[in-house]
């Protein structure tokens, strides 16, 4: 059975859920960071899962990652996996400016981290359903 890590549900806000990932974002203003992870038991690693499921995650993380590109006019797009700390297997999918507070290195550790606003969550959960429509089962504020 599916359990989300404790580490990315207290780090993240819930937005929806595609065929095999959740995606989550990022609490950190400062980046547009969504993170998908599949609803599977037991995955640490790409090659924990099977041929059909890495397929999945791979088209969910292509779509994902074309359209915030263009929704969020990224200059570049960071797309990684990486588990050093949160073994539960995930693809960080960041939008990635010139003028961000990290540029031109990694997001990890650069600054602390700003939380979203109410607001600032909202327009990013309205933007989300905009970009996602019929392929996105979706999360509402406070669930």
């Amino acid at each position: 059975m599916f359990h989300l890590d404790s580490r990315l549900e207290q780090d993240t806000h819930h937005l929806g859920d595609l065929p095999l990932c959740r995606v989550l974002l990022s609490n950190d203003a400062q980046y547009p960071w969504f993170i998908l992870v599949p609803r599977l038991a037991e995955v640490s690693e790409l090659f924990d899962l099977d041929e059909a499921a890495r397929r999945q995650l791979w088209l969910e993380t292509e779509l994902l990652t074309q359209r915030l590109s263009e929704a969020y006019g990224a200059d570049k797009m960071n797309v990684a996996t990486l588990g050093n700390v949160v073994s539960q297997l995930h693809m960080h999918v960041i939008v990635r400016y010139r003028r961000d507070a990290a540029w031109p290195a990694p997001v990890w550790g650069k600054s602390p981290a700003q939380p979203y606003t109410l607001e600032q969550l909202a327009a990013v959960r309205l933007k989300f359903k905009t970009l996602l429509g019929e392929s996105c089962s979706f999360v509402e504020a406070g669930v």
